[in-house]
């Protein structure tokens, strides 16, 4: 396994993700912008589980279950953001959820958790 070359991947990923939760931001879809901010999120993670662990990461969408094996020195504070954010990627999936995550989402809403978002992702891309 080419550790650097899947570091690579997953962090590349997670830029062009950010590009798009911005678009989607911008025209407002805050839905999908929170959603996609999960993946920027998840993919950022994984990058670091690669580089760390020298292991291919696991199929999840858990933000602080990757967070926690990675070792990943969080505080309360993000910890709770990450947990919150984990909701993102469900309430967005499963039309049980949508409606209601949708009514949620204002610009408002969408703007401060997207914001948070990439303060995270900054700070994760930080611990390479």
């Amino acid at each position: 396994m080419d550790i650097q070359k899947h570091i690579n991947h997953w962090f590349e990923g997670a830029e062009s993700d950010l590009i798009a939760a911005e678009i989607m931001f911008n025209n407002g879809h805050y839905n999908y912008c929170l959603f996609i901010g999960h993946l920027v999120l998840e993919k950022a993670l994984k990058g670091v589980y690669v580089k760390v662990l020298k292991a291919v990461p696991p199929k999840t969408h858990n933000l602080v279950f990757l967070a926690n094996k990675i070792n990943l020195k969080i505080t309360k504070e993000q910890e709770k953001f990450l947990f919150e954010v984990n909701a993102f990627n469900i309430e967005t999936r499963y039309s049980d959820y949508k409606t209601d995550f949708y009514k949620k989402c204002t610009k408002e809403f969408a703007h401060e958790n997207f914001e948070n978002i990439k303060v995270i992702y900054k700070w994760i891309k930080e611990q390479l």
